[in-house]
This record gives C-alpha cells, structure tokens and sequence, in this order.
C-alpha cells in the first residue's frame, strides 16, 4: 500500500523548526504591543465575493490562485489566499469603529494560493499582517513601514532594501493606464502573453511583469509619477519626509505596484539582497477606498503583510535560540516509585517547572544519560531503596551533586529547590 504523502505545496512545521517560528513570534508580539497593535482572527475561509470584490477580478490571485470550491449547501467558498480583506470584512460588519475610529490591528496565519511551490513559497504559506486602519495622514503610512523595518532589525536581519512608490488615486491612474496602454499598444507583438491579455484589462498590472523582455520594454514606458495629483504627490512626499526623519533608508521604484487592485498612493515592498529566488519579504500600501467598497463607511487605511517562511529562513542564520534545559528530570524504578514520580511530576508543573518523565524504565544509569542529553538541571531518582526510606535523591547534573529530600518535605522544600534551580542554571549559563 502507498504511503500517503503531505499534498504538493505543504509542509510540516516539526518540532526542531517550530522553536524558530515560536521565538520570531515572540518577538513580533513584543513589538507590535509596544506600539498598542491588537491582534485580530478571521476565519480561514471566506464566501469568495470578499475576494472577487476585495481583490480584484482581473488580478492574478483571483484568476489563476484562488483554491475555490463549493461547499455542501452550495455556497461559493475561498480559502484565504490574503488577509487584508478579511480584516476589513470583520471591521465592517462587526461596526468596529463604533469603539474606536482608528483600529491598528495585526494577524498571523496560514493563507492558500495555487502557485507552483518554491522555495520561500508553498501553496499553504503563513503571513504577519500589520493594519492601519482610520488614518490618511502619511504618518500612518510610515508608522506600519517603520514596524515592518523594526521586526527585521530585532531579528539582525541584514542586506534588505526598502521600495516605495506612489502609484496615485483612481483618477491619476485612469490618466496613467491610458499613456501607459497607448505606448504598449505599439509592442503588443512582443510582450509576453499575460501582459497581452493584461493590456485591454488592467495595463498598470504590466508593470509588475516578471517576464525579462517586456521589462525592457517598460524602460520607455510613461512612469505614474508625471499623472499625479497635487494632494498624492505631496502624500508621497510626506511619507518619504518622515521615512528620512525614522532614519530608514528608502529606494524610490517607479515601476513598482502591487498585485492587488485594492491600493492606491503608498505602494512599498521590503526586499532581502541575498535571495537569488523569492526575495520580496513585505509588501504593502494604503488602501483608502477598500472599505468603502466593500460596504462600510468611507474609511482610509494602509497596511502590509510579511511572509513569514521567508522571513524564517532568513532568520536562521541570524537567530540563536536560547538555550531551554529541563528543570527536572524524574527517573524511576519499580511500581511505588512509578506512582510518587507522577505525583511529582504533577507537582512540579503547578510550580511551572518544565519537567520530562523517564517512561523507559530502563536502568538509572541509562535513565541519568538521558537527563544529561536532555541537558536536565536536575534529575530526581526514585527507586525500590528510595521508597523504603521515604526520600527522593536530587541529583545536580553540572556539579554531580546530590541530596536527599524526605518525600513528605519536597512540597514544603520547592522554594529551596527553585532557588538553587536558578543557581545551576545561571552556573550552567557560565559554563
């Protein structure tokens, strides 16, 4: 019989990895609730109108990536392939902006797109999602590039380069994609087939080809800056003001846009030098219109997502993981001291020790080896002999220490024992 497999475009997170994932997690919280972020859950999936309407229909995602099925009862359901819209449903109906016109919110979860897996990307993949919500103001906008620049830097992250761009409101870019169709209209034989079809829907979206010819192309291309309105200009050039007085450096892309139709103004996207593959670590922008569009009131806001598998790749060669011994390690031999050892044990995690029980039952000298390769501070044994005497012996594994504790004081001994836990653990630091 075949084994059965992990479908194409997934992954297991196993455990040794998981503590990369929990660390970075960690200190993303830590820096999201210094600047008052609270953190939002929306469901996995949605009816997929959020995303035809959200989205875009002629965008990429929805055409092409977007796993889409049909439940039981006939409903036109999505797996998320992003969060923004999800968030901005939420906001919606929830009327979230009774309590508070401005909501700084911020998600972490797995979001679905049928993209040929790579590396850095799977078909289930994980995004941070940082939102800004009830503010047009520019520093809005630099205050979620600036946190998206602070996760980096707290994880030592080096070589990565911030583009930014205004690609305007509505009406700027109707005027942009009409110079911009015009010109591309003269090379429709030679662009590739996508930005072919992309020329008669959505031309601004040719901009984000990856296709090497059709780049060289849009070298002569009009670029959006010269269609921009007065009030997005100078948007734009407040946001790059305040950018220089945070002390982030930024590179101005005129080419660069966005894969979803929802942006306007602020378009950014954080990039790693190293990567020769995926190197687009953040992405986002303003999207002041979304929510109206979607049914709400009219309501700026801006926001961005990082992918998290490639930002945990890039951390592994830079995050060193605190060390997390086991406080105490129980070794045990025969039935009575069996029982007293769960009973300990049970002890000892209402204390908040992290404790392993030995279930092999092998010989104490084979049990001890494993709380030394467990790098256990402490290793409580309990034998036949132990029993009949009515103590347990702590074994200290660093010094080779050891001391008996009568059975009926070890509950009133925990201070003592925390205490010198401490003790070997910073002796143990030293070492």
């Amino acid at each position: 019989m075949a084994k059965i497999q992990a479908t194409r475009g997934t992954k297991d997170i196993l455990p040794s990895e998981l503590k990369y994932w929990q660390f970075v997690h960690n200190k993303i919280y830590k820096i999201l609730q210094c600047a008052n972020y609270q953190e939002i859950r929306t469901p996995i999936f949605e009816n997929s109108n959020l995303y035809d309407r959200g989205i875009g229909a002629d965008t990429d995602i929805v055409n092409k990536e977007m796993y889409r099925f049909r439940d039981r009862s006939n409903r036109d359901i999505t797996l998320r392939p992003e969060g923004t819209a999800g968030v901005v449903r939420a906001f919606i109906e929830n009327r979230m902006d009774s309590h508070d016109k401005l909501q700084r919110l911020w998600y972490n979860g797995a979001m679905f797109r049928y993209e040929r897996p790579q590396s850095g990307r799977q078909r289930q993949f994980h995004q941070l999602g940082i939102e800004l919500i009830g503010s047009a103001d520019a520093r809005a906008d630099s205050e979620v590039i600036h946190l998206a620049m602070t996760i980096f830097n707290d994880l030592n992250l080096k070589n990565l380069q911030l583009n930014i761009n205004s690609i305007g409101k509505i009406e700027d870019r109707n005027i942009y994609q009409a110079k911009l169709s015009d010109y591309l209209e003269r090379y429709y034989d030679d662009l590739d087939r996508d930005s072919q079809n992309r020329l008669s829907s959505n031309p601004i979206r040719i901009l984000d080809s990856k296709n090497i010819h059709t780049q060289q192309i849009l070298d002569g291309a009009p670029i959006i800056s010269d269609c921009l309105s007065i009030e997005s200009q100078q948007h734009f050039d407040n946001v790059c003001n305040y950018l220089a007085i945070l002390a982030i450096p930024y590179t101005i892309n005129k080419k660069l846009v966005r894969g979803l139709d929802y942006y306007n103004d602020t378009a950014f996207e954080i990039k790693t030098l190293n990567s020769l593959g995926q190197d687009t670590v953040c992405g986002g922008g303003r999207y002041d219109s979304l929510i109206e569009q979607m049914g709400g009131p009219k309501t700026p806001a801006v926001g961005c997502a990082i992918g998290l598998e490639r930002l945990l790749t890039l951390a592994k060669d830079t995050v060193n993981l605190p060390d997390e011994p086991v406080n105490f390690y129980i070794a045990t031999q025969g039935s009575a001291a069996n029982k007293t050892g769960m009973t300990i044990m049970k002890f000892l995690h209402q204390q908040s020790c992290t404790v392993e029980l030995d279930l092999n039952s092998k010989t104490f000298s084979k049990q001890i080896k494993q709380a030394n390769k467990k790098k256990a501070i402490a290793c409580i044994i309990i034998g036949e002999q132990e029993i009949q005497q009515g103590n347990v012996i702590i074994k200290w594994m660093l010094k080779q220490e050891q001391e008996n504790i009568p059975i009926t004081q070890f509950k009133e001994r925990i201070s003592y024992l925390k205490k010198k836990l401490l003790f070997m653990q910073s002796f143990q630091i030293i070492k």
